[in-house]
């Protein structure tokens, strides 16, 4: 099974590119945009000067609880850079999103609250909201994470979108914003 259909059989249609989407980026943005594969894993991931953002990290069920995603997590972290990525709120009828937080908490990541990110998806037309989850070597503040993230979705998610699908994802403004004062946002990773 080749590192597309590995993805696409683990995240969700709303949360996918198009194949030719990562090709495109992995070609034209090859500098910013990678792809690591192996055999149990695919990694797809930018690195920007600042920050790296993980755009799809998939390890096979074979290669679970055996290392593996820290492994692929730690070499990012030697870069020194804060590492910025996007997931689903925990939906207690589908197990592996509370999992998966819970692996990103014990990696030492946080969650940034503070970001809200409501997105629609161009295959689905569904509205989905997403929560950033972020790891710092230097504990950089929420609202630089923002930031990162801006330039993650204008760069990558959104690089070519009327081209590829035939219409356009909504703009950055419509979709992130920043609220340091909302305390009614709460940290999903306390709650594990």
């Amino acid at each position: 099974m080749n590192w597309y259909e590995k993805l696409k059989q683990y995240f969700p249609v709303e949360e996918m590119k198009s194949k030719e989407h990562m090709d495109i980026l992995l070609k034209e943005k090859g500098n910013m945009y990678h792809k690591d594969e192996g055999e149990h894993h695919v990694l797809m991931y930018a690195e920007f000067d600042n920050l790296i953002f993980i755009d799809y990290l998939f390890v096979s069920k074979d290669a679970r609880g055996q290392g593996l995603g820290h492994k692929l997590l730690d070499k990012l972290k030697e870069k020194k850079k804060p590492i910025i990525l996007e997931v689903e709120p925990v939906d207690y009828e589908d197990t592996d999103t509370e999992k998966r937080l819970k692996f990103y908490k014990r990696e030492g990541f946080d969650h940034a609250a503070s970001i809200g990110y409501t997105r629609r998806s161009l295959a689905t037309n569904e509205i989905n909201q997403m929560e950033i989850l972020y790891w710092s070597p230097d504990q950089q503040d929420e609202e630089a994470i923002y930031e990162g993230m801006k330039k993650t979705y204008e760069q990558i998610h959104t690089y070519k979108d009327k081209e590829l699908y035939g219409e356009s994802y909504d703009s950055v403004e419509k979709v992130l914003s920043y609220d340091e004062e909302d305390n009614d946002n709460k940290n999903i990773l306390s709650e594990l």
